[in-house]
């Protein structure tokens, strides 16, 4: 079995409870790295001490996988792309593939999620190979960025 290398990025997540859950989920999943953009909550605080709120969630998580901060998304993507990154982005749009399972990732791929309320920049989904979403059966239509995070991860890995 080949080893698939994947990247995920979480642009301006507000929740340390989701980012934390997303690194614990990334970690079981294979995640080699999370670039945090932006006002993504850290395991660190200002103060390079380790957040309790952050470890309660993540259960050491932070511990086992890579991790870094940027500031902008865009120059991480493209230097994603220079490296042979396939730039995949979670959002609903009219442009997306309307069912996730129906694409195959390439060995190498980024992931970028976003925002609770906004969801994903413009400036990621410009940049993006391919903008993908998970199909919603009932009457809400969308998950919580960690679930979906968790179900996309695991649908292409």
């Amino acid at each position: 079995m080949k080893k698939i290398d994947i990247i995920l990025i979480l642009e301006n997540i507000r929740s340390v409870e989701n980012t934390g859950s997303i690194f614990r989920t990334a970690e079981c999943l294979g995640v080699t790295k999370i670039i945090l953009i932006g006002t993504t909550p850290a395991p660190l605080d200002r103060f390079g001490r380790k957040r309790k709120d952050f470890a309660k969630v993540s259960l050491g998580a932070e511990n086992l996988i890579k991790w870094q901060q940027a500031g902008n998304i865009v120059s991480v993507i493209k230097e994603l792309k220079k490296h042979g990154f396939q730039i995949i982005t979670l959002e609903q749009t009219n442009e997306s593939v309307k069912n996730i399972r129906d694409f195959k990732p390439r060995e190498r791929f980024a992931l970028v999620v976003g925002n609770e309320v906004d969801g994903v920049s413009k400036g990621a989904l410009k940049t993006s190979d391919i903008v993908l979403e998970i199909p919603m059966h009932g009457k809400k239509e969308s998950l919580n960025v960690a679930v979906a995070a968790g179900i996309a991860l695991f649908v292409l890995s």
